[in-house]
């Protein structure tokens, strides 16, 4: 067995434990290989070495072996966020020049008509689907490939606009699984649920928990109520939750102590949550808490603030719960001069800088786009487009974003691609999206407009209007929650608009 190729995690427990929890459904190791090796077998039939399978669809059963089975087969699963419209889904497919989709039968379906011509078999999940499909042969097979091989690609927003496609390799994700044990250790008797869309990096944490033979209780979408049932059903022991989700859970009528009684420590990440937030479930709760900081590009996380921390934070180190911690053993951090492009140069100890990382969980390239690849990637450190500091302990502080990534229920949007659909409306002269506070989903999207003069009056263009041209062109979660107006913008000499201060005067608006 090659613990450097995920598929393998699958084998590193007992065949009879169990693996994937999912609604009714218990798999245990042994299933959940064989259902990996029935699709990779199908894969294998349908395509050629190193081909790209996209995947839509719910959490799933399915959607787990297909995390394992796609790679297994030599293949690269390139992973489709179902909130995307099928326009966009069939960009990223025509992207990365997809020969094969498959998923739930809503999706695909929706997404077929719009499918480039690349695509040459469609393949929908539905019961029974690989009965007929003999596991792939041990013997005639390949086994996956080498650890250097790309397992998942991943779309990620960048500061452009058009996605771009993370390519994260078996050493990539095992090299995140082996940081993410290090900073955030698996006990032998852990229970796992995951609560998030398997179409983002976030899905990691599930080879996490398999390469050490404990189970998943997996959901096919966050329901706080659905979680409060689950966790004492399943002796749930760890979990992950975004801000937003916590906030759900102690706000929901069922929520109680005893409910959450059997958590030990529960991981958090995506945009950081108001520190009140974190207070109230520290006391609220028995459960630990440990963050998270990594994105795609890393395969995972990297950087770690324990449960220790946490309670230090807690009692009488409260800029710990505003921290996002200290790097797992085997990362490398340093903060960068932000405006050296092509080098690295340190900033004084404690300035504020771009976050760079080194580790052997940094992906590989991003696909098909070279020029950004050498931009992200600077004498083998990632260059996060975060900034933040080091303080004397070696704690992280994230101070902004310097990509212009808006964090909105743990969902990316870039606010570029925002904008040249605001654009596109005739009564738009200029538009700049940014980044506002939001108690619910930590961030929000809003919408800074200059009307286009000559449209017969300012309420021709309303908030309204805008929300629905980007609803009608946008996936749900792109479209701005917030539409303020502006006489002009903000810009520099260079025409160039000062988003900090846009973002500030809607801070203000907003109050």
């Amino acid at each position: 067995m090659d613990r450097n190729l995920i598929h393998e995690y699958l084998r590193s427990a007992s065949g009879d434990a169990p693996a994937l929890i999912f609604g009714s459904q218990t798999l245990s190791f042994g299933e959940l290989a064989e259902r990996a090796d029935r699709l990779a077998a199908l894969v294998l039939e349908a395509t050629e070495p190193g081909d790209r399978v996209a995947i839509v669809g719910h959490n799933s059963v399915d959607y787990v072996a297909a995390l394992y089975g796609v790679p297994r087969a030599g293949r690269i699963l390139t992973l489709l966020n179902q909130r995307l419209t099928p326009a966009e889904m069939a960009a990223v497919v025509a992207d990365c020049g997809a020969a094969m989709v498959l998923g739930d039968a809503p999706f695909v379906d929706d997404l077929e008509p719009v499918l480039p011509p690349g695509v040459q078999t469609v393949a929908r999940f539905a019961p029974g689907w690989l009965d007929a499909m003999a596991p792939i042969d041990e013997a005639a097979a390949p086994a996956g490939g080498g650890d250097t091989d790309t397992a998942w690609l991943i779309y990620t927003s960048g500061t452009t606009g058009p996605a771009k496609g993370a390519m994260l390799t078996h050493a990539s994700l095992g090299a995140a699984v082996e940081v993410t044990a290090a900073g955030r250790p698996v006990e032998p008797e852990d229970v796992y649920l995951f609560p998030f869309p398997l179409c983002h990096v976030a899905a990691y944490n599930v080879l996490v928990q398999h390469a050490h033979g404990r189970p998943v209780v997996l959901l096919e979408r966050f329901d706080a109520a659905e979680v409060l049932r689950l966790v004492p059903a399943h002796r749930v022991t760890t979990m992950s939750l975004a801000p937003t989700m916590m906030a759900m859970l102690l706000d929901h009528p069922d929520f109680s102590r005893v409910a959450m009684a059997s958590v030990r420590v529960v991981g958090y990440g995506a945009s950081g949550p108001p520190e009140a937030l974190l207070r109230r479930f520290l006391t609220e709760t028995d459960a630990g808490l440990a963050q998270g900081y990594g994105m795609t590009e890393l395969s995972g996380n990297a950087v770690f603030l324990t449960p220790d921390d946490h309670r230090r934070g807690l009692a009488d180190r409260p800029e710990l719960l505003q921290a996002a911690g200290r790097p797992a053993p085997g990362v490398s951090l340093r903060i960068v001069d932000a405006g050296k492009q092509t080098t690295l140069v340190d900033v004084a100890p404690g300035t504020v800088g771009e976050i760079a990382i080194r580790s052997r969980q940094l992906l590989s390239a991003y696909w098909n786009r070279p020029d950004a690849t050498a931009a992200a990637l600077v004498e083998g450190w990632l260059r996060t487009g975060d900034m933040g500091r080091v303080d004397e302990e070696g704690y992280l502080y994230v101070v902004d974003r310097l990509k212009d990534i808006i964090v909105t229920g743990g969902e990316n949007v870039s606010s570029r691609e925002v904008e040249q659909v605001l654009f596109d409306h005739p009564g738009v002269a200029e538009a700049a999206v940014v980044a506002v506070p939001d108690p619910e989903w930590g961030e929000a999207i809003c919408a800074v407009i200059v009307r286009r003069p000559g449209r017969g009056g300012e309420a021709d263009v309303s908030p309204a209007e805008i929300v629905q041209h980007c609803r009608d062109r946008l996936a749900g979660f792109k479209k701005p929650r917030h539409v303020l107006f502006r006489d002009d913008l903000p810009t520099n000499a260079s025409g160039k608009v000062l988003k900090p201060d846009v973002r500030h005067w809607a801070h203000q608006q907003l109050r």
